[in-house]
């Protein structure tokens, strides 16, 4: 019994420093996050993240089987789908998690965040790179959908429940469905932005505006039509 309880402080201590990088992401970018054992205990996406590291480093040795069945297992727990072959960088973090699915040919960059509900996703039947590219420092909001073999540029944000189809230039926010791009090239973000929901809409900035332009007409006629004289009969 005692054995048991060392091997598992010994796993606990081994987690800790083996994933500092995820246990500091989450415990920078969630507000709920007491302390680093609590993440260790109690935190979905941290546990996905391990079982991956696991389950990848056995994927890339060539061993059939094994893999999937580790992240079966990790799926079954966490409810986080991941494929072991998936590339993913240090920092990650999946809040909460429930309902996330990466696919096998992704590759996500260093200190990405995803919500609950978030799809990397392939399209087609086709063999080979098939599913996104997510650049680093990148944020995708709940329920959003990245679909196929695009590229989501370092620093961009994709908004909650946002479906991305094409390539997202980097320092951009993605909102829509289809996906709509507002460029924030060239500004300089001052710290990680995880406000997911509160993000420009482009599409109704521009009817906005159509409609402002629209008022201005018919405010300019009814004017003109006040200051023609009235005709004689």
């Amino acid at each position: 019994m005692i054995g048991w309880i060392v091997a598992g402080i010994m796993a606990v201590v081994a987690v800790r420093f083996a994933f500092d990088a995820e246990i500091r992401a989450c415990r920078e970018r969630d507000p709920a996050a007491r302390n680093d054992l609590e993440v260790l205990l109690t935190y979905a996406g941290l546990h996905a993240v391990v079982g991956h590291r696991v389950a990848h480093a056995i994927h890339r040795a060539g061993i059939p089987l094994l893999p999937r069945l580790i992240m079966h297992v990790v799926r079954w727990i966490t409810g986080i789908e991941i494929h072991p072959g998936a590339v993913i960088g240090k920092g990650l973090f999946i809040d909460h998690g429930m309902g996330v699915v990466i696919g096998e040919t992704t590759v996500i960059g260093n200190d990405v965040t995803l919500f609950q509900g978030v799809t990397l996703g392939g399209t087609g039947k086709q063999r080979g790179k098939r599913h996104p590219t997510v650049g680093d420092r990148v944020v995708i909001g709940t329920g959003a959908k990245v679909l196929g073999n695009i590229t989501i540029g370092n620093d961009s944000m994709i908004g909650a429940n946002a479906v991305v189809i094409r390539d997202v230039p980097e320092h951009s926010t993605v909102v829509g469905v289809p996906g709509r791009v507002t460029k924030i090239r060239g500004q300089q973000v001052p710290s990680l932005n995880l406000d997911h929901t509160h993000l420009p809409d482009p599409l109704t900035q521009r009817l906005a505006r159509l409609q402002q332009e629209i008022d201005a007409l018919e405010r300019h006629l009814r004017e003109q039509r006040k200051a023609q004289p009235p005709t004689s009969s």
